[in-house]
């Protein structure tokens, strides 16, 4: 099983010192332009948000080559492909900060750990245990090489010792979730992928911390820790998770695999957040409403993967004319929601791009074209970041009392690689609230049956 550098084609914008334009407008009520840029958009949160993206989709990326490589899969290629270009990826963001001297040096170790666990899938393939028991001790070298180049990098802010510490979990949840799916255990290897993918949301947190107190210059004094830019993270990876999660879903709805009833129950899971927050905060009667909404375009999803999977090309356009319904209705709704911000013809233009994403990655995955079905599945997942960059900005503007000094912390929190320290003080509530925006590039939540 070798792993062969075959970069995807995919322009995931990295740059960690140019903010990017929020997609909410501007609307009446003395809203100033400053509010696209503030506070959900600074250079620190900029930054803290392309580590975001990077990181969980490494994780994402990496079970899913993993499983790929110990099924024999036609298209491991391309998905350890995939892997490999977000590890460019990662490796332009180091440079963008400790230049392209760091950035070889990090490359080089962060290589080494993805050809370990190449390692660890082939000798799992063929039952080789000390070839297994070789990869686990070959990564155990890593995590002391990797933290010994972040305390070295960050000088010091992040200690060898509370990297190592969360580089132990990162690799027990990659390992977990593979052992698991070998063993068909797969409740627990979703699961197991869902906390690696969080996991390294929390390291982008205290990552981002790290560098812009070593670089404050660099990023206008900003801080990537505040309740606006923890809300736009918080958007941003539920968002990319529910991107990578569905393009796996509907692969493996119309493979029949074995796997599908999980791989749905975790996008199912991911799903039960959004749908949680609407209850908690509007109250039954709008949790009601966009369940109904919701719930409709669920079935058509289902719907595209079952016709796809019978050769039905008239079920395939019905679903697809009902998926076209749903964005209007679900735009309309959420115009209302916002009270303008983010205006209907934005979200059908967004909804409508997501759709088309995962659908192209689905259709080229049935296919056979596997380099543009992943290409497709990392669009999906980079343009998740562009509706939570909107929306967080649109929610912040309507609720500012929540997001601006007054709700800052009083305490930065640790820069270890464990996440989110007692002291943080995210204002949950709205965060909640904004979930119920996540709607605007949410899709293919696909029912917990086989084809």
């Amino acid at each position: 099983m070798k792993m062969n550098k075959l970069l995807v084609a995919l322009p995931l914008s990295l740059s960690l010192l140019v903010p990017t334009a929020a997609l909410a407008d501007s609307h009446g009520g003395g809203h100033s332009e400053a509010q696209m840029e503030a506070p959900t958009a600074t250079k620190a949160a900029e930054l803290r948000i392309a580590l975001d993206t990077v990181l969980t989709e490494h994780a994402f990326l990496a079970v899913e080559a993993m499983r790929k490589g110990v099924d024999g899969a036609e298209d491991f290629e391309q998905a350890s492909g995939a892997l490999l270009a977000n590890a460019e990826d990662l490796k332009a963001a180091v440079a963008s900060v400790y230049g392209d001297e760091g950035a070889e040096q990090f490359d080089a170790i962060w290589q080494s750990h993805i050809g370990y666990f190449v390692d660890y899938v082939t000798a799992t393939a063929e039952g080789n245990e000390e070839g297994r028991e070789k990869a686990l001790a070959d990564l155990d070298a890593y995590k002391t090489e990797q933290a010994k180049f972040f305390d070295t990098a960050t000088e010091g802010r992040l200690t060898e010792s509370a990297v190592t510490e969360g580089l132990d979990a990162h690799v027990d949840q990659l390992i977990t979730a593979f052992d698991a799916y070998a063993e068909g255990d797969f409740e627990t290897a979703y699961a197991s992928e869902r906390e690696s993918i969080h996991h390294m949301s929390m390291f982008a947190e205290t990552l981002s911390i790290a560098i812009t107190d070593q670089f404050p210059e660099k990023f206008d004094n900003t801080n990537p820790d505040t309740p606006a830019v923890d809300l736009r993270a918080g958007l941003n990876m539920t968002f990319t998770e529910h991107a990578g999660l569905a393009a796996m879903a509907m692969q493996d709805g119309v493979d029949g695999a074995e796997s599908f009833d999980q791989a749905a129950a975790a996008l199912l899971a991911n799903a039960d957040d959004l749908s949680a927050a609407v209850g908690s905060v509007y109250g039954e009667e709008a949790g009601q409403q966009f369940s109904e909404i919701w719930g409709s375009h669920i079935g058509y999803f289902v719907d595209y993967v079952t016709a796809t999977a019978e050769e039905n090309t008239e079920g395939q356009e019905q679903a697809k004319a009902d998926l076209d319904e749903y964005i209007v209705e679900q735009a309309a709704l959420l115009d209302a929601a916002t009270e303008g911000r983010v205006p209907a013809d934005a979200l059908e233009e967004g909804l409508t791009a997501h759709v088309d994403q995962l659908l192209t990655a689905f259709d080229s995955y049935v296919a056979g074209d596997y380099e543009t079905a992943y290409a497709s599945i990392r669009e999906a997942y980079a343009h998740m970041t562009m509706p939570a960059a909107g929306l967080s900005a649109a929610i912040t503007d309507q609720f500012p009392e929540e997001f601006g000094e007054a709700a800052m912390p009083s305490e930065m929190p640790s820069t270890g690689m464990g996440g989110m320290s007692a002291n943080s003080t995210a204002p949950y509530l709205y965060v909640l609230a904004g979930l119920l925006l996540a709607a605007l590039i949410t899709t293919v939540a696909v029912r917990t049956r086989k084809q």
